[in-house]
């Protein structure tokens, strides 16, 4: 089904806040880097590869990006890095944690940061299941 077309101006919004975020001032790799563990969490297949490609062309080594769903057992990430990803995971299964990293996420980052983080999380599990119920399969 292409929804993209079928729900075009609904859809746009969606994408408009993805871009709004992207500008919002947060380093773009780590909100790539929670788009991906999402979409991993969520099983997109399609939001995975775009993802992965997204930070291999920020810079990001493949070894790291296949580290990703192990994140918790790794020396690979920064503190910053693995924070974010907690953040991402407990956001996207409403972890019981969320009040604990929250309290974590503001020694590193302000209000409107954690907001524009916490958004593009949820944004993008709206965004895998959109394409995981509606879009073609990859």
């Amino acid at each position: 089904m292409d929804y993209k077309e079928i729900a075009k101006k609904t859809i746009q919004h969606l994408y408009s806040a993805h871009t709004s975020i992207r500008a919002s001032g947060i380093d773009p790799s780590l909100i790539a880097l929670a788009e991906l563990y999402v979409s991993q969490v969520n099983g997109c297949a399609y939001c995975c590869a775009y993802h992965a490609q997204e930070l291999r062309d920020m810079g990001h080594e493949q070894g790291l990006i296949d580290k990703i769903p192990g994140y918790k057992h790794s020396n690979a990430f920064s503190e910053k890095q693995k924070l974010v990803l907690e953040w991402a995971e407990a956001t996207t299964t409403l972890s019981d944690k969320v009040e604990y990293i929250k309290a974590q996420l503001a020694e590193h980052f302000n209000e409107r940061e954690i907001v524009e983080l916490t958004t593009s999380i949820t944004l993008m599990g709206a965004l895998n299941r959109l394409r995981i119920t509606l879009g073609d399969l990859v």
